[in-house]
């Protein structure tokens, strides 16, 4: 009888074109389709608004066009347009700012032309003068320039402006369609992705190849290179055995409940990225230990201890402000925007009950949707403990193992507090440090290239370049400005524009696009639109910071997809997951994320109120 031929999975698969014809269709349709009157505002306000505003503070500052002042008067009404966007409308935050942080918005600036700039806002204008401005200006902004009313010149670019809005939104539908059904191989979407916005005009080819390698990609880069180094020492076997020893049955449903109990807390205070890195190798080796000749595969074992790292990272920042941009960026806005200011230690009494009610929820929704053959893990505890009686003990080669990775994670800690404070003179990020470490591997002697040849997933770092310029996309076009407006203005109408309900219909628009893009940019297409309606109609209550840590909260739910965030992206490198499987967990615990946090708010926050502020 002739062997049956197996079913390829995962790189080994071609293109399904019965499958992929579709999203190619539904690209070029939304692209022929003639923009909405939405789309051609937002095109207005990204495209031709920052040059009127900046226009228009020159005029009432300094009484003459922006193009006939002074540099540093125009270095002044930049700086103000750019706080502006940000949300930050009082002369105090300006006067926070700083040349660095000119530099990182890509504003012309040199030391005499700030210090002019400085010194005229600080001893010239006065706060209720500033405050007027800046709101007259946020006012032309969103709803001062009207697309029909523009000039020739200024039409064409809120044209290209509404152009690159349709692209964007094109690309999603392609983008989710193909992940969702692996009809193309999923890094061959990631290259998609660049080759649809170069020839679409949206970037040059210059700076495509630039996106594709950020910060964020060379943290993924480097961290699997350390994985590498972990599993080849030995280093992995030696924690494993640390964490699980003192377990008196080490059954499957306990070994998942550690890693929520140690991750989910730690994911508050650590850099999520690097959680995931370190309990890759740990999950993939208690996996491929408890096989047996009986069974010598286990898809859904593995599925469920790979699942199980990242959702513990992925559920664990919400808990303080260190667990990721998005809560600093909610935080900003609440002080720039109302005054309102949310402390560390209070965050994390407000925010940390969500972790504690979160582990269990996700734990039980992990056990119930995967049904492992293996459930008893003492045969992987027994051989682990074989093979490190082998061993011996610790050796030079997992000593400096270990001495890099506490480096590069105390790189991680300190990188930026020690920019802040002039000790680095320039920011490395966690990328730059993941990937130094990969390379002290090299210099010591722990691996050679060979290793990170053949044991790396260079299809996830790929993979996880296109996720970047995917949400940088949707970001910097005002693709997710729109698709958050046009949702917000939509439910108005149904009674859910106030209380609870806006608040549900924030969350749950934070938490589709957060699984489309990175957290921080979620929050912050989402959060000025919900907290100005917040402002309107519960003004001076508790609803704005409840608000404000609601957004924050549900732009952690990227529990859906791959590209959603990056420990989704590392746990993919096991080679264990497909995309649905994501989905098999994420969707329940999208919606019940959604619905803790609700209630979260309606019991617990109104209970406890803020700051002596009236309740809502």
């Amino acid at each position: 009888m002739a062997k049956t031929k197996k079913k390829a999975t995962g790189y080994d698969k071609y293109v399904d074109w019965k499958l992929f014809i579709i999203p190619v269709v539904l690209l070029f349709v939304l692209l022929l389709l003639p923009a909405s009157q939405g789309m051609k505002a937002v095109g207005t306000q990204f495209q031709v608004a920052p040059k009127a505003v900046v226009n228009f503070i020159t005029m009432n500052l300094f009484g003459d066009q922006s193009t006939q002042v002074p540099q540093w008067q125009l270095l002044t009404s930049q700086m103000m347009e750019r706080n502006m966007r940000m949300g930050a409308l009082t002369k105090a935050r300006f006067l926070k700012r700083d040349l660095k942080w000119c530099k990182k918005y890509k504003i012309p600036v040199d030391s005499v032309n700030f210090k002019k700039a400085y010194e005229h806002i600080k001893n010239n204008v006065a706060d209720q003068e500033f405050r007027e401005i800046m709101q007259k200006s946020l006012e032309l902004r969103n709803t001062g320039l009207k697309y029909e009313n523009l000039s020739p010149g200024d039409k064409k670019l809120a044209d290209k402006g509404t152009w690159h809005i349709k692209v964007a939104i094109a690309m999603m539908v392609f983008v989710v369609f193909c992940f969702m059904t692996e009809c193309i191989p999923l890094p061959g979407v990631a290259f998609c992705i660049g080759l649809i916005l170069v020839f679409t005009s949206v970037v040059s080819r210059k700076e495509v190849a630039m996106l594709y390698w950020s910060d964020a990609c060379w943290f993924i880069m480097g961290s699997l290179m350390f994985a590498v180094a972990f599993v080849k020492t030995g280093v992995d076997k030696r924690l494993c055995l640390m964490m699980f020893k003192k377990l008196a049955v080490p059954d499957v449903r306990w070994i998942t409940l550690i890693f929520f109990l140690i991750i989910t807390p730690l994911a508050a205070f650590i850099s999520d990225h690097a959680l995931a890195a370190m309990f890759l190798p740990i999950g993939m080796l208690l996996y491929q230990n408890s096989l047996t000749d009986k069974v010598p595969e286990d898809k859904e074992l593995a599925k469920m201890l790979m699942i199980a790292i990242a959702m513990a990272c992925n559920i664990g920042g919400p808990g303080a402000p260190s667990g990721g941009a998005r809560n600093v960026i909610m935080m900003t806005y609440l002080n720039d925007m109302f005054g309102f200011d949310i402390g560390y230690f209070q965050w994390v009494t407000y925010c940390f009950p969500f972790l504690i009610l979160m582990i269990p929820v996700s734990w039980f929704v992990i056990n119930w949707r995967f049904k492992p053959q293996i459930t008893s893990l003492a045969p992987a505890m027994n051989h682990l403990r074989n093979e490190i009686d082998k061993m011996g003990g610790w050796n030079k080669q997992q000593i400096w193992a270990i001495i890099i990775f506490a480096v590069m994670v105390f790189g991680w800690f300190t990188e930026k507090i020690f920019y802040n404070i002039g000790i680095y003179p320039v920011r490395l990020g966690i990328g730059v440090i993941a990937v130094a470490g990969a390379v002290a591997y090299l210099l010591a002697g722990i691996v050679n290239w060979r290793d990170y040849q053949e044991k790396v997933d260079w299809g996830v770092v790929w993979l996880y370049a296109g996720a970047i310029i995917f949400g940088r996309t949707l970001d910097k076009t005002g693709a997710a400005y729109w698709l958050a407006k046009s949702v917000i203005d939509f439910l108005a109408p149904l009674g859910m524009d106030s209380g609870i309900p806006l608040m549900l219909t924030s969350n749950g628009l934070t938490a589709v696009l957060t699984n489309l893009m990175a957290d921080g940019p979620a929050a912050a297409a989402v959060g000025p639109i919900t907290l100005n309606m917040a402002a309107l109609v519960h003004p001076g209550t508790t609803y704005l910071p409840f608000m404000a840590m609601s957004t924050a909260v549900a732009s952690s739910f990227a529990y859906c997809l791959i590209i959603g965030t990056p420990p989704n992206a590392i746990v993919y490198a096991s080679g264990y997951l497909e995309p649905k499987d994501y989905l098999r967990v994420g969707i329940p615990l999208w919606f019940m994320a959604n619905v803790v946090v609700v209630l979260l708010t309606g019991v617990y926050w109104v209970y406890r109120g803020f700051s002596g502020l009236p309740g809502f």
